[in-house]
């Protein structure tokens, strides 16, 4: 603080609080700025406003749930929906199951991913753009047509049932790989010339040069994968059948299946698996952000 009263200078998060610019004035208000301001809240009321609705929802008593006239509050806020979820199911274990699921497929996919897309966008070989253009094939391919030979894959392989039965074949991430590749072709090449002339061999370029500077994209791709892991329900449905193995998504959707349409307890059961969701997306925001914005695909 004593800096800021010395120089009079503010630094860009003091100015983001005070909302000025660099110059110190306050930005004026034109009507495209209010526009986008107001489709931006707008946006943001269309996202709050069904978990809000499922939040209060799960608050009801179970009786309440299912009346024609619109309430937002019960007669009574309770908890036990949450607690009758809690205690249908082995929550703690499927939760456990969802994290290490999903952190495992993040670490392998980022890995894989990335190799690939350097490879791609780095080195020459032959075939090396009709590979490519098979992987961005694999964008275009519903993951539902796939099931059937993965499943089969899966238990020739002795996997059903198992961790690896779920994390390997979601490890396999074109759209991931096309990001990546778009974000190394930016990458300078004067830098990796220059360790070449140091004696540095590819495999240490690659890991002492490339991926530091990737640091964002590659934290967006992490975050990317690791709530598409933690949000899928096919694939860890049709490869599990132990209750101990399940994910927090399947083992959710039995416990209502066993009970019926009970919509307190639907609710809760939606906030239970999204809250951690929320936690990453949280946490890992300006992550983001920097990740999209680093890899060229903002404006497209």
């Amino acid at each position: 603080m004593s800096a800021i009263v010395k120089t009079g200078r503010t630094g860009p998060a003091v100015r983001a609080w005070r909302g000025t610019d660099a110059t110190g004035r306050r930005p004026r208000r034109t009507p495209g700025r209010t526009a986008l301001f107001a489709v931006a809240l707008a946006l943001v009321v269309l996202w709050v406003l069904p978990l809000a609705w499922a939040v209060a929802t799960s608050l009801k008593p179970e009786n309440e749930t299912t009346r024609t006239s619109l309430e937002w509050i019960g007669s009574r806020i309770t908890f036990e929906a949450y607690e009758k979820v809690w205690a249908s199911g082995d929550l703690a274990r499927w939760m456990l199951n969802s994290a290490y699921i999903a952190a495992m497929t993040t670490v392998l996919t980022v890995l894989t991913c990335a190799m690939a897309a350097y490879g791609f966008s780095r080195t020459a070989f032959r075939g090396r753009r009709a590979l490519y253009g098979l992987v961005l094939a694999g964008i275009m391919v519903p993951p539902q047509v796939l099931i059937a030979p993965l499943f089969a894959e899966m238990v020739s392989l002795g996997l059903v049932d198992t961790y690896w039965g779920v994390i390997l074949p979601q490890v396999a991430a074109p759209a991931m790989v096309f990001i990546l590749v778009k974000f190394f072709e930016g990458v300078p090449r004067e830098l990796e010339e220059a360790a070449f002339v140091d004696g540095a061999g590819r495999w240490r370029v690659f890991w002492t040069v490339v991926v530091p500077l990737s640091r964002p994209v590659l934290a967006a791709v992490a975050i990317f994968t690791f709530i598409q892991t933690w949000n899928n329900f096919l694939w860890p449905f049709l490869v599990t059948t132990d209750p101990a193995g399940m994910t927090l998504p399947v083992g959710l959707v039995n416990v209502q299946s066993t009970y019926g349409a009970r919509y307190a307890q639907v609710m809760a059961s939606l906030v239970i698996a999204g809250l951690p969701l929320l936690v990453v997306f949280a946490l890992f925001q300006r992550q983001i952000v920097r990740g999209i914005a680093h890899t060229g695909l903002a404006g497209q």
